[in-house]
């Protein structure tokens, strides 16, 4: 549904606010290890982040990227995807016809509608405060011993 770069984006940024509540700020090397993402796909993403001002960073010996606390509530799904991916999951025709409108739908144009319609609700509504907690409370995973 997302692509790739999209995926590993939500799963950095999950993994960077878990470590910002902590109070640490994490490395683009962790990052990459903990999301099993290559480190340079990795880096090229967080820049793209910190572009849309979804995470932040800082150089040096003590740097590294992270989310303050009180932003993790405002931060939505929707956010992330759209950094990543643009509107096109939004917008875009389902079978990737260039013509497919409500006028001159394709064969699946109208089913489609509603679960996209529902999908951009769902990124609306879900903030990586919602995550985190999903993780911390072990409701969740992205990795087996990650919050440990």
């Amino acid at each position: 549904m997302f692509s790739k770069s999209c995926e590993y984006g939500i799963r950095s940024v999950v993994f960077i606010a878990i470590a910002s509540c902590k109070g640490r700020k994490v490395g683009v090397k962790e990052i990459a290890r903990e999301i099993d993402s290559p480190e340079a796909f990795t880096g090229k993403i967080l820049q793209t982040l910190v572009k849309h001002k979804i995470i932040m960073s800082f150089k040096g010996p003590s740097g590294g990227f992270f989310i303050p606390e009180e932003s993790l509530s405002r931060i939505k799904l929707v956010e992330i995807v759209s950094a990543m991916d643009g509107d096109a999951v939004f917008k875009n025709c389902p079978l990737g016809l260039s013509l497919c409108l409500g006028e001159m739908p394709c064969p699946v144009h109208n089913k489609f509608k509603s679960v996209r319609n529902e999908l951009e609700e769902v990124l609306n509504s879900v903030s990586i405060a919602d995550l985190t907690k999903n993780i911390n409370t072990k409701q969740a995973f992205l990795k087996r011993g990650i919050t440990d």
